[in-house]
């Protein structure tokens, strides 16, 4: 079977994986992938995220992370932009999920970046997700 969306694909296994109490999650690798699981190690709602190499394009192998009590750090993981319809928003429209409370990852010309650093550097783009 031949996976499309490759970014849907990854949310929804972390989704899954998440209501499952894994610790970790595999997902295919692309550029695009390597960037989400990176902003979302670095505003905290991952453990950490490495690729490995199979020969092929690689996978990532994602460790997921829980509270003390073990709640679930991430409550709601959702694909805003998809192949059929992307959205775009300059740097005043992007979304601030909860208030603030979540992040929107956001694709640039700069990179991938959560909204608050894509707010600090003034540059809008693509919403890929948006986490809670």
């Amino acid at each position: 079977m031949s996976v499309q969306d490759l970014t849907a694909d990854m949310l929804t296994r972390i989704r899954n994986a998440v209501r499952n109490r894994e610790k970790s999650v595999v997902v295919i690798s692309n550029k695009l992938n390597r960037g989400v699981a990176a902003v979302l190690k670095t505003e905290g709602y991952i453990s950490d995220f490495e690729f490995v190499a199979d020969g092929r394009q690689g996978i990532i192998r994602v460790v997921l992370k829980y509270g003390v009590r073990g709640e679930n750090i991430i409550n709601e993981i959702r694909r805003v932009s998809k192949s059929g319809r992307r959205t775009y928003s300059p740097v005043g429209d992007l979304p601030r999920p909860l208030q603030g409370l979540g992040i929107s990852i956001v694709s640039t010309s700069s990179g991938i970046m959560s909204d608050r650093k894509a707010r600090e550097q003034r540059v809008g783009g693509e919403v890929v997700a948006t986490v809670c």
